[in-house]
């Protein structure tokens, strides 16, 4: 544990004094900044006043913000350590692999929660400040379907790195990833239940088979509980899963699902050649 806390220590370091890192924090700050500079937290929409309706937007807006940035910067944690020999160096101290490997997987978790923990903050203190009434059961399925979101990229671009031989090719990796993620989210599933009149069934369970739609799903059943804005298909969501087991999925299933990708990108690394 002491090793794992220090190899976490020594990535939390090293990434909070990168670019991409500052900037990854700035622009969720920005983003909270405008919102309440703006109004958004003041407005009403679909009956949401106050913080409810600024958390509805923020989670939304993660979604675009989170997934990429940490697929970006993730794939070049283990390769980019190979190709600069950082690798070779670590573990000729004595340091256990496994607290190396996931040292640094809580430390980019840390990296990657920490901005977006202060954001939601700021969004409270303001509102306390303000004297609105915070919404805490919003505020903390927000977190936990962003914590989930985080792991869940997080063991992708573990993954990912732990199996590509250089950084360009983790990051067109990463990139292919992110794009067949996007594309399988409405478009690709719309086409294929209209063309090939497959079960409306099955084309949803294919659709929810990605992380990215399922926090999506559960996001929106925060606000719409009837999942209205889904059409036909909450009628499939609803009757298997209802509101609280579907939101309890949306927080299982990413999470476990990058742990999985972690967990195989440890066995990569112990197998493989770390230099």
């Amino acid at each position: 544990m002491t090793h794992l806390l220090l190899a976490a220590r020594l990535d939390v370091a090293e990434s909070a004094r990168s670019r991409w890192f500052l900037l990854y924090a700035g622009v969720f700050g920005v983003l909270v900044a405008l919102m309440l500079i703006f109004g958004l937290a003041e407005s009403r929409v679909m009956g949401f006043t106050g913080l409810s309706r600024l958390l509805v937007t923020y989670v939304q807006v993660a979604m675009a913000i989170l997934p990429v940035f940490i697929l970006i910067t993730t794939v070049r944690s283990i390769a980019g350590d190979r190709e600069a020999g950082v690798t070779e160096y670590m573990l000729s101290l004595p340091v256990p692999l496994a607290a190396w490997y996931w040292g640094k997987f809580a430390g980019r978790f840390l990296v990657a929660f920490l901005p977006v923990l202060a954001t939601l903050g700021i969004a409270v203190g303001w509102g306390l400040m303000a004297g609105g009434e915070v919404p805490w059961g919003h505020l903390a399925a927000d977190l936990a379907l962003l914590v989930s979101l985080i792991v869940c990229f997080l063991g992708f671009g573990f993954l990912i790195s732990s199996v590509a031989r250089s950084t360009d090719v983790a990051q067109g990796a990463a990139f292919f990833l992110w794009l067949v993620l996007l594309v399988f989210m409405d478009l690709v599933m719309l086409g294929v239940l209209i063309r090939e009149h497959l079960p409306p069934e099955l084309a949803v369970t294919v659709a929810l088979a990605n992380p990215l739609q399922v926090f999506r799903t559960a996001s929106m059943m925060l606000f719409d509980p009837q999942l209205v804005l889904l059409g036909p298909a909450a009628y499939v969501i609803l009757d298997h899963f209802g509101p609280t087991g579907w939101l309890a999925w949306g927080i299982a299933y990413p999470a476990a699902l990058g742990g999985v990708a972690a967990g195989a990108g440890y066995l990569v690394v112990r197998r493989g050649d770390l230099v």
